[in-house]
């Protein structure tokens, strides 16, 4: 019997790791989400992503069974993002906008 010539073993390098102790952040944004409480069309879009609002602003105006009804701030905070456009239709419980959370307590 006759022994197989030695395979040579590629070199792999190790993967880098951090330092003990360092570690990036995940960046996390605590975030109020402000959703349809009816099924209604959007009749107005009156915020913009970045803008800061506050406590009693009008963000948005829907409508529903021929009234207007006004999406108002219960709580101030940046918009980071409008889920929403000017003539779709929302259901109960679509979430319309998503406003940063002043105080750092997620809700939703």
């Amino acid at each position: 019997m006759s022994v197989p010539p030695e395979i040579p073993q590629a070199s792999v390098p190790a993967p880098e790791l951090p330092a003990a102790g360092v570690a990036k952040a995940a960046r996390f944004v605590p975030v109020v989400e402000v959703c349809a409480d009816m099924v209604a069309n959007v009749l107005t879009v009156m915020s913009s992503v970045g803008d800061q609002v506050v406590t009693g602003d009008t963000m948005l105006i829907l409508e529903s069974m021929k009234m207007e009804i006004p999406v108002i701030v219960e709580e101030g905070g940046a918009v980071l993002e409008i889920r929403v456009r000017e003539g779709d239709v929302v259901q109960e419980g679509d979430v319309l906008v998503v406003l940063s959370s002043p105080d750092g307590v997620k809700r939703g």
